[in-house]
């Protein structure tokens, strides 16, 4: 099966042909990933609509293979390059075949320039969410409210100009969205949930304007990915890392699946999972314990490994530092695992968000931002890694987990980073830092849920920051941490949006950890989105 069309050469054709036949369609979109954060969204919105999409990269594919490849349609993605002074790859030749075409940000502002439109750093940058004004009827915003939420991520405008229509306006972009003949572009991402009528938009372009009808039948993706590990365990056995999140859950859950065949009456020698105390929240070795504990198909190693992570640890200060830093010790457990069990396989939870922000994703040419360096990638285990979810985001993932069974329990739990508190602490990590982190989080989580607000927030977390802040408490006086709590409202964790939560339950958080925890001097919170600032502190 191709998954990145370099070429066109006669093999990715027929690799292209079969998949169709596979799937039931003549037609297909090809989508230029200029490395946008997003781009696998765009993927999964086409599959959810039933379009076959086949990812090129734009370094090396020319208008002569795309015209050879012959797709219904092409969508160029947005991405961190700039196109005047920093020219993303792409052969400009390709905007110039006739075919339709949909630039989303950095690919709308690549037409229009080919165009003759141009392009300039923006006055007032556009990052979050933002009000969408149509302009005329234009078939791209069929059924589209005329006034509609989007995300927007950029701080470039594509500027004024007669050599297109202008489709629609926000408050800081003239031109949110135009269109020249068979090219049409917006400067938002209609691949994100915060833009609430994206769907529709892809939708619109896909079938109306590319004339794809004949979209092919949706298959359960759990049973593709249970069938596929069938493949890989038979007769194997398995270390799973479990971190008692939804994610190693949902995995824990697929190969219960693709081993229950051969192993019918459980076996827990077959499948065992390693939990890695140390830098961890105060409830989630409860939840491993209490959920898969006493299971008869998977044997549970609880490993403390907190006296190695704090020697790591000592003397690092930056976040990045820190990240690659607990890496170390997260391997090192792991493969002592795998020898003592004689391991064939090693599996974790890693998303494709985990790949994306570590500066992975569709293997093109184009510069992608590494946003921070996850704990789960590129660890080069000495057995083959088994990670039937870097396909998925949190989202999709957790529907698999329900079509497969998982208690929802584990799949609400909130998201929590795999270097763990210590992205949590700024500054170095040590017992006592380490020690109020914790049992912050452990407020804020039991406050959240005793106000019935946990189901709600997608992500919470406690942040011990470096500042100090003067204090009085009692009769005395003196300096105090300040610990920022924070929240979001998101859907896959690509964006989101701080939650609003009610004041009088910040300040009952805030009261009890000042109370409780004797080193805490203030407590703020923090009101940023997903663009800029990223969920976790670091």
């Amino acid at each position: 099966m191709l998954t990145i069309l370099k070429h066109a050469t006669d093999e990715a054709l027929a690799d292209i042909r079969n998949e169709m036949r596979v799937r039931q369609t003549t037609k297909f979109i090809l989508l230029f990933s200029m490395g946008s954060q997003f781009d696998h969204l765009i993927v999964r919105q086409l599959a959810t609509l039933g379009i076959y999409c086949v990812v090129a990269d734009p370094s090396s594919v020319t208008a002569d293979d795309v015209k050879k490849a012959a797709p219904a349609g092409i969508i160029v993605s947005g991405g961190p390059a700039s196109v005047y002074n920093e020219p993303p790859p792409f052969d400009g030749a390709i905007f110039d075949l006739g075919i339709p075409t949909f630039g989303i940000c950095l690919g709308f502002q690549m037409l229009a320039q080919r165009v003759g439109a141009s392009v300039t750093p923006q006055t007032k940058r556009e990052f979050g969410v933002h009000t969408f004004r149509a302009a005329g009827n234009d078939p791209l915003f069929d059924g589209v409210a005329r006034e509609t939420q989007v995300l927007e991520s950029h701080g470039d405008a594509v500027n004024a100009d007669a050599s297109f229509d202008i489709l629609g306006t926000t408050e800081n972009a003239p031109v949110a969205a135009g269109r020249h003949k068979h090219l049409w572009g917006v400067q938002f991402h209609p691949e994100v949930t915060d833009s609430l009528e994206g769907m529709k938009m892809f939708e619109n372009f896909c079938v109306k304007i590319c004339g794809i009808t004949d979209r092919f039948p949706a298959h359960s993706v759990a049973e593709q990915k249970i069938a596929a590990l069938k493949k890989q365990v038979a007769g194997k056995k398995v270390l799973i890392a479990l971190s008692g999140g939804s994610d190693s859950s949902v995995v824990a859950y697929l190969l219960k699946a693709a081993l229950s065949q051969e192993n019918p009456r459980g076996d827990t020698s077959r499948m065992t999972g390693i939990y890695i105390r140390g830098i961890d929240r105060p409830d989630d070795e409860a939840y491993v314990q209490k959920y898969f504990g006493t299971q008869d198909w998977i044997e549970v190693k609880i490993c403390d490994a907190t006296d190695r992570f704090l020697e790591v640890l000592r003397g690092k200060l930056t976040m990045p530092e820190k990240r690659l830093a607990m890496r170390g010790v997260y391997k090192n457990v792991l493969e002592t695992e795998i020898e003592k069990m004689g391991a064939d396989f090693i599996a974790q939870g890693t998303l494709y968000t985990d790949l994306v922000e570590s500066g992975h994703g569709h293997d093109t040419g184009a510069r992608r931002a590494q946003i921070k360096l996850h704990h789960n990638t590129d660890l080069g285990f000495s057995v083959p890694e088994l990670s039937p979810l870097e396909t998925e985001v949190k989202d999709s993932a957790r529907s698999i987990g329900r079509d497969i069974g998982v208690p929802e329990d584990l799949l609400i739990r909130h998201p929590f980073p795999g270097p763990g508190l210590v992205v949590r602490i700024e500054g170095e990590v040590n017992a006592e830092t380490l020690a109020i982190a914790r049992a912050a989080d452990g407020i804020y989580v039991e406050e959240l849920r005793a106000a019935g607000l946990y189901p709600s927030v997608w992500q919470a977390g406690a942040t011990l920051t470096r500042s100090e802040h003067s204090v009085s408490k009692g009769d005395d006086a003196g300096t105090g941490h300040v610990l920022a709590l924070w929240a979001v409202w998101s859907v896959n964790g690509f964006t989101a949006r701080f939650a609003e939560l009610p004041y009088d339950f910040l300040a009952r958080v805030s009261r009890r950890i000042t109370n409780e925890i004797r080193a805490v001097g203030a407590v703020v919170y923090r009101i940023s989105d997903k663009p800029p600032a990223t969920i976790e502190w670091g």
